[in-house]
């Protein structure tokens, strides 16, 4: 059958619509917006449209499309003739595209050259149109479209809902991390305290000596992670003594040979005992080589320079500071400045010169501040933790 002009077929089409069809209706329609700015092509793909069962809002220019769509009304689908007057198709899909992402653009044009289609397309239309078409063929596209947007919508919505799952697992598996490492370090400081309750000599020396070595790390600028790892050597580099017998731990005079001996055994105990626990393997390096010295004549390995773990030539300049300024059984404390001038003078024979130099530029009242913070019970594990703050 000819039809004079498209006018003519879409009111053919009208009368077809009279049979039922076959799309069912939900109770919240999804709305369209047509755009034409010839209104008996709006009035007929609306009613072809209505009749399916969709809520239908028409536009009678691309300038018009704007203004409905800046108003705040939602639709989930636009269809647009590209040919119009004040805005094109082209120019109302580049407005809206970015601004309303999840509604699809079907396209419809009498311009039967593929060329435009596809320059649609490009532009971010999901389908076109020719003129004249068929009531299936509007349909079966903007169905198409419609389902296309829904799985989009749905696609999105899993993807942040499962992000929102993986960030609530990962921050309760980091919560568990924390308290499991929270709860190792209290057992490491009981460690430390029944140490203290064995070797009374040097009562409070393994958290003074945690924190002034965490103090140094930080200003080497070594990283967190490295430094909580380096702290829990240096707490626990005594850690071997608890196997030493009390005679020859608490001896007040001078260790035999025989005695200096078994005395330095507690290096390899430290390290065989600490070793086991998975958590502080890294740690138990700086237990084992804690009185190593840099020029190599330390023990129990006699590992020189840097074949010495940077953690345990940290920690040596630390004990070091701590024994010459704590009181002893056999001298009184002495001042900073002595402790300076003692770290100096063995800077490239027992200690390591780049962290002798890092530890001189430190100012007194960081250590002194650090001794009192020990003395009021600070936990140094703790402060470990803030070592980037």
């Amino acid at each position: 059958m000819e039809f004079p002009d498209l006018n003519d077929y879409f009111r053919h089409l009208a009368g077809r619509l009279q049979s039922p069809i076959d799309f069912r209706v939900s109770p919240m329609p999804d709305r369209i917006l047509v755009v034409d700015d010839e209104e008996p092509i709006r009035e007929i793909v609306a009613s072809m449209l209505g009749t399916a069962g969709y809520a239908c809002k028409q536009a009678a220019s691309g300038m018009e499309a704007l203004a409905v769509l800046t108003s705040g009304e939602e639709f989930e689908l636009m269809l647009s003739d590209l040919m119009m007057a004040d805005l094109d198709g082209i120019g109302l899909l580049e407005r809206t595209k970015e601004r309303y992402p999840d509604m699809p653009v079907v396209m419809v044009t009498a311009v039967h050259d593929i060329s435009v289609a596809l320059a649609a397309i490009r532009n971010g239309a999901y389908d076109y149109l020719l003129k004249p078409f068929e009531r299936e063929q509007l349909l079966n596209t903007v169905s198409r479209a419609l389902e296309n947007r829904r799985l989009k919508v749905e696609n999105r919505t899993y993807q942040t809902n499962l992000e929102s799952l993986v960030k609530a697992r990962t921050d309760q598996l980091q919560a568990t991390v924390r308290e499991l490492e929270r709860s190792y370090d209290i057992t490491l400081e009981v460690l430390g305290e029944a140490l203290d309750y064995k070797d009374r000599e040097t009562e409070g020396h393994s958290k003074r000596v945690t924190a002034f070595t965490i103090a140094i790390a930080k200003n080497m600028g070594i990283p967190k992670e490295q430094i909580e790892m380096i702290a829990r050597g240096a707490f626990l580099h005594d850690i071997g003594k608890m196997a030493i017998p009390d005679n020859i731990l608490n001896k007040p005079g001078k260790l035999t040979p025989d005695e200096f001996t078994v005395m330095r055994e507690h290096c390899y105990l430290g390290y065989k005992l600490v070793h086991k626990i998975p958590v502080l393997r890294e740690a138990a390096g700086i237990v084992y080589s804690h009185q190593e010295r840099f020029d190599g004549t330390g023990y129990p390995r006699g590992l020189k320079g840097e074949e010495i773990p940077l953690g345990s030539r940290i920690f040596s300049v630390a004990d070091t500071l701590d024994a010459i300024t704590s009181d002893r059984p056999y001298r009184l404390k002495q001042t900073m400045q002595a402790a300076r001038a003692e770290i100096q003078r063995c800077r490239g024979t027992q200690f390591d010169p780049d962290v002798v130099d890092v530890f001189q530029q430190m100012p007194d009242d960081i250590f002194e501040e650090l001794r009192r913070a020990i003395g009021a019970q600070i936990d140094p594990l703790a402060y470990s933790a803030g070592a980037k703050d």
